[in-house]
């Protein structure tokens, strides 16, 4: 499929003379084993659930699982996607839900498990519980569902009808996960102070203010906790982490709606897919979008709280492993036509990056992104940059 007819398929979340809202979950249910009592509180919602995970995932968590299985007041089935959120993906669900006669959707694992789930549900108008393994992203909470190819390229985004009609948190099952997936839930999470206060922070709208300052809370909280969090796994730090990564981050959005969801780091992030495929997860590639972000703020607004910004999250990702430049994301070896590819994905009509209060020419998303870990006082970046990529300097 050629570039030109993958970005034809972005979406941003289009403005409408309705303002409509799915602020959160029906029911959120988080404490340590509550998978415990998950059977009884599914059965709330149907009694034939399809329940909807990664393969490698369903396999190392299934002993936590074991109680919705082993339910007398649910007749479960399971089913895995693969390799993605991906349509081909999707239609094999809606068929293995309809041979099940599914009359309720449980999705298990990462984001993309949980975007499929909740994508299934709405397709086929049931409802969805979605109970996270990992505290990666906020997809648990949020009424969207992001699509792509079997490469892991990004597609195009759903708006959903609604939130899940319930959310299990189990801080024992997110425990299991591997540290990586909570540095990048945290990369992700702090994502919306930064898009949220540059497309939304002048806005005189009551929800939307409430929902840049829950942002703001919500960065202070990672900048606090994130590294006595990963120090102590389970321990309350980590918790209040957990909670900020999954539930916090889905309040944002719910509240401010697509106004304070995503802005350049989200569109950096889908360019990326493009060239990444699944080398790296998603809130590594969004948090070397907020660097790429600022970035652009300082190169053609001259804005220094940007440069302060940026250099204060240089040192946040350091200590936390987050990656600060192309190279720390696995992209080394990179190409500049690669790049370009991205560049083109990231500036598309309908990407979200045109949430920013001014206009990013390609060669200055390049230079941005080539630039992340530059010093504050660099000089006409933007005119003169020397990138190096696979050997191969290039001037910009």
């Amino acid at each position: 499929m050629s570039i030109k007819s993958l970005t034809g398929k972005l979406s941003t979340q289009t403005s409408d003379p309705l303002y409509f809202l799915s602020v959160a979950p029906a029911r959120v249910i988080r404490g340590s084993q509550v998978l415990q009592q998950a059977a009884d509180e599914i059965a709330r919602l149907g009694k034939r659930p399809l329940v909807i995970a990664g393969e490698n995932t369903f396999n190392k968590t299934k002993s936590q699982l074991q109680p919705l299985f082993k339910s007398n007041t649910l007749e479960v089935a399971k089913a895995f996607y693969s390799p993605d959120c991906s349509e081909v993906s999707l239609e094999t669900l809606r068929q293995a839900a309809e041979e099940h006669n599914a009359d309720v959707i449980v999705g298990v694992g990462g984001g993309k498990a949980l975007d499929t789930s909740k994508l299934i549900a709405h397709q086929l108008h049931l409802p969805v519980v979605t109970i996270p393994t990992s505290a990666a992203t906020c997809a648990a909470w949020t009424a969207l569902s992001n699509v792509y190819s079997d490469a892991g390229a990004f597609l195009y985004d759903v708006s959903l009808a609604r939130c899940p009609d319930l959310l299990i948190l189990d801080y024992d099952l997110v425990k299991t996960a591997p540290q990586r997936t909570l540095v990048a839930g945290i990369g992700d999470a702090i994502a919306k102070w930064y898009e949220a206060s540059v497309s939304s922070g002048d806005s005189e709208q009551t929800l939307i203010i409430a929902a840049v300052q829950q942002a703001r809370v919500l960065r202070d909280i990672l900048f606090q906790k994130s590294a006595a969090a990963l120090q102590e796994p389970g321990g309350d730090a980590w918790r209040e982490v957990v909670d900020a990564s999954v539930l916090l981050a889905g309040v944002i959005g719910g509240l401010g709606g697509a106004q304070c969801r995503t802005v350049a780091a989200h569109a950096v992030h889908n360019g990326l897919t493009h060239i990444c495929g699944h080398g790296s997860i998603h809130g590594e590639k969004v948090a070397f979008g907020i660097l790429v972000q600022l970035r652009l703020e300082e190169m053609l607004q001259n804005n220094q709280l940007a440069a302060t910004s940026r250099q204060q999250l240089l040192k946040f990702y350091s200590e936390i492993g987050l990656p600060r430049n192309l190279e720390e994301l696995g992209l080394a070896e990179v190409t500049i036509k690669q790049l370009q590819q991205a560049v083109e994905i990231a500036l598309e009509e309908k990407s979200d990056i045109h949430r920013l209060p001014f206009k990013v020419s390609p060669e200055q998303l390049l230079a941005a992104m080539v630039s992340t870990t530059a010093p504050t006082d660099a000089k006409d970046s933007i005119n003169r940059l020397p990138v190096r990529v696979i050997n191969q300097e290039v001037e910009l």
